[in-house]
């Protein structure tokens, strides 16, 4: 069985991952699978949304604790090896998806643990389900985060509840998962699918160059000084204003129309 499922319809491509009878936990193949499917995505101009989801009762529990447990007659060396390997590995994949060019939405329901909340950080909108809950968890087996969750939580919910969050391993109910800013909203368990659908096609329809320079100018932000960003936003409007959505957004607005994006 693969482990990720995809759909494109249009322009919007959907990403189910696909391990529902281990709540989607992740593995080997997993990771391999949806490094690849990224690769698709990233060189296929036609796509203008990406919308994860996962299979099943669960968005995703995290990494496959079964896996762990098989690793654990290993001496210290080995382990640190073998965990050295498979925790860097993640790198790739998940640089690939912070870097998307196209608006990442996010579908979750159930349990949303450890590299599963990694997966929503990386994301622009993450809309949850009401029966769904976030914990980072790692703490109760014994060590720390992971997957880039260390440098995305902190800069999302500030220094001190991030703390809270990665020390306790905590449940996180979807209302407070919004109010921290993990979440953009929370819908009824029987509306998450539609309410999604929904999202992405707005995105989808939108000005696909300006959402990924947009998303490219907020994340260099924390690198920058203000004057730097200054010419940066510079440099990027002046690059939007050459492209055919530019000219039809102003058009539309003049013209008190809903504009019509290329996506181009």
């Amino acid at each position: 069985m693969n482990t990720i499922l995809t759909n494109h319809q249009g322009p919007v491509f959907e990403i189910t991952l696909n391990r529902p009878q281990s709540l989607n936990a992740l593995n080997d193949e997993m990771m391999q699978e949806l490094s690849t499917i990224l690769d698709t995505v990233m060189s296929d101009s036609t796509i203008r949304c990406v919308l994860l989801k996962g299979a099943g009762a669960s968005f995703m529990a995290g990494g496959d604790i079964k896996m762990f447990h098989q690793e654990l007659g290993k001496t210290p060396e080995q382990l640190r090896e073998r965990f050295t390997q498979v925790v860097g590995a993640l790198h790739p994949l998940i640089n690939k998806l912070a870097n998307l060019h196209v608006p990442v939405v996010a579908a979750v329901q159930g349990a949303v643990a450890g590299f599963g909340v990694s997966l929503t950080m990386l994301c622009d909108f993450v809309i949850a389900a009401d029966d769904s809950y976030f914990t980072l968890a790692y703490i109760h087996l014994g060590t720390t985060p992971d997957g880039s969750s260390t440098w995305f939580l902190p800069r999302m919910v500030g220094l001190r509840r991030a703390k809270e969050i990665a020390l306790l391993g905590e449940r996180i109910p979807a209302a407070d998962a919004v109010r921290l800013g993990l979440a953009y909203k929370v819908v009824p368990r029987a509306s998450l699918e539609s309410e999604t659908a929904a999202m992405a096609a707005r995105l989808a329809a939108g000005p696909t160059r300006a959402y990924a320079n947009t998303k490219a100018l907020l994340h260099a932000s924390f690198n920058h000084n203000l004057w730097e960003q200054m010419d940066a936003e510079v440099t990027s409007f002046a690059e939007c204003a050459s492209n055919p959505d530019f000219a039809e957004g102003v058009r539309a607005f003049v013209e008190r129309r809903k504009a019509t994006f290329s996506g181009s």
